[in-house]
């Protein structure tokens, strides 16, 4: 009975030990390449959505000046008017009622220095 166990065991095939190892390491490169590249694209996100931030709080300055004839001297009083839904962490807005002094992103963000 033993033998007959022994002799039906030896014909069967399956993956070595080698093989399954390889396939590990080929699925941790390849997970680690995935990683990286989604790191990539979620750095470029943060960065596009900052540059916006920039641009939008412009687009509402310059509304705000048309409506009034005077800039709005802090991006609080850009949301107070109704110009802004609410105030952009990533961006340094400052101005007088003639002219914006200061919009660029925060030096903190993705964009930092980027100007709209």
């Amino acid at each position: 009975m033993l033998n007959r166990i022994h002799e039906a065991r030896k014909n069967e095939s399956g993956f070595t030990l080698i093989e399954l190892l390889m396939v590990i390491i080929i699925l941790g490169v390849l997970s680690g390449i995935v990683v990286f590249a989604v790191n990539g694209i979620q750095d470029r996100g943060a960065e596009s959505a900052c540059k916006t931030d920039v641009k939008t709080v412009a687009v509402a300055a310059e509304a705000a000046y048309a409506q009034n004839e005077a800039y709005p001297l802090t991006m609080t009083a850009l949301v107070a008017s109704g110009f802004l839904h609410s105030e952009a962490a990533s961006v340094e807005y400052a101005a007088t009622a003639t002219a914006i002094t200061t919009l660029q992103g925060a030096a903190t963000s993705k964009c930092a220095g980027f100007k709209g």
